[in-house]
């Protein structure tokens, strides 16, 4: 293996990792601020990603320049599912997970049905933005350019929740009410409205990577089944409720999985994928930099 071909894998896998971690992001945020697992987040995913579809074919513009509204729309979109799901199942008197997990899988097969009646199972694709077809060599390593963009984007997208999260006083309210609900509530803090924008920041995260990912990958009802899984895996490897681990974790999947296509099988590249997070699971089962 010659160092052009290690450094092509290596480019390869980070920049989808950056994509992988900017997914992950909004589930991890979610569980670490409510102890919830979003079973739906991958219909966040095909959800954001047909809006700038459909604000695409309405309006012809470039999903770059879509990016801010669509981003608007998943954010409105997961305070919504907050307040008219999610908070009404929080308040549940018995067997309050198994109700979550219920009515986040069920939200996210309805959500998978109208996209099958509104659009059809047809993939779609936009094949016409600034980024497309357009690729450079830097050494002898290809890089396109809509998964460079892509790459690009999520990072600044994730610089901008980590300071977000850990360095404003919104964060810290966050942070204080995910250890605490009940001593925010005392000091001012209402724990509610902490859990919507938390909901709507996680939906607006999944926003900015289903944006990208039209520029160069295919629309479709099942696209989120496709990467939720590797989101699941990303934040169990990083840790549940970690950022940080989910950036990690996200380049770590995206790494491996570009040296596995290139080993075995394309068909087969998450073979490499779930023997690292089977790896993880036994030596450090609450992941790289889990909180429990």
């Amino acid at each position: 293996m010659s160092s052009q071909i290690i450094a092509q894998l290596i480019v390869s896998g980070l920049l989808m990792g950056l994509v992988y971690a900017l997914i992950a992001a909004g589930l991890s945020l979610i569980f670490g601020l409510m102890d919830v697992v979003n079973f739906a987040h991958g219909e966040f995913l095909m959800a954001s990603m047909y809006v700038t579809f459909s604000f695409y074919t309405l309006l012809g513009l470039d999903p770059i320049l879509l990016l801010p509204l669509v981003v608007a729309c998943m954010f409105l979109f997961g305070v919504a599912v907050y307040w008219v799901l999610i908070e009404p199942v929080m308040n549940v008197k018995a067997n309050k997970g198994m109700a979550q997990i219920f009515v986040t899988f069920g939200l996210g097969v309805f959500l998978l049905g109208t996209a099958q009646i509104i659009f059809t199972p047809d993939y779609r694709s936009i094949n016409d933005t600034i980024l497309s077809g357009r690729t450079f060599s830097l050494f002898g390593v290809f890089v396109p350019l809509p998964q460079l963009a892509a790459g690009v984007v999520c990072l600044i997208a994730f610089a901008a929740l980590f300071i977000l999260i850990h360095h404003t006083d919104f964060g810290h309210a966050l942070e204080a009410t995910r250890e605490d609900a009940g001593a925010v509530a005392l000091v001012g803090v209402n724990p509610r409205k902490m859990y919507a924008l938390g909901w709507g920041i996680g939906a607006a995260a999944v926003g900015v990577a289903g944006v990208m990912m039209t520029t160069f990958y295919y629309i479709h009802p099942g696209v989120g089944s496709t990467f939720v899984l590797i989101a699941f895996i990303t934040v169990a490897l990083g840790g549940f409720g970690s950022l940080t681990g989910a950036l990690v974790g996200g380049i770590i999947i995206g790494l491996v999985e570009a040296g596995s296509a290139f080993v075995v099988e394309p068909a087969l590249k998450q073979l490499g994928v779930f023997a690292i997070y089977m790896l993880v699971v036994l030596v450090r089962p609450r992941g790289l930099f889990g909180y429990f």
